[in-house]
């Protein structure tokens, strides 16, 4: 009879870091967003919420963390 597959388990930081597009591709946010806002200009809190594409190179380290994707 042969073995049961193990169920991999995912890493919960990289889960709340980052997300899987409809495409595949892995996005994240950026960092020290939280830290000093005020003196921050406007201009550039704003950046802050965009979603940047990981580099590919990058995102082949994370995908094992993260093996059925993120809900």
């Amino acid at each position: 009879m042969p073995k049961p597959r193990l169920k991999l388990k995912t890493h919960k930081a990289a889960q709340a870091r980052f997300h899987i597009t409809g495409t595949g591709k892995l996005v994240r946010l950026k960092g020290h967003r939280s830290h000093l806002r005020r003196k921050k200009s406007q201009k550039n809190k704003r950046l802050f919420n965009q979603k940047l594409v990981l580099d590919p190179s990058f995102a082949k380290k994370i995908r094992p963390l993260l093996p059925y994707g993120v809900p």
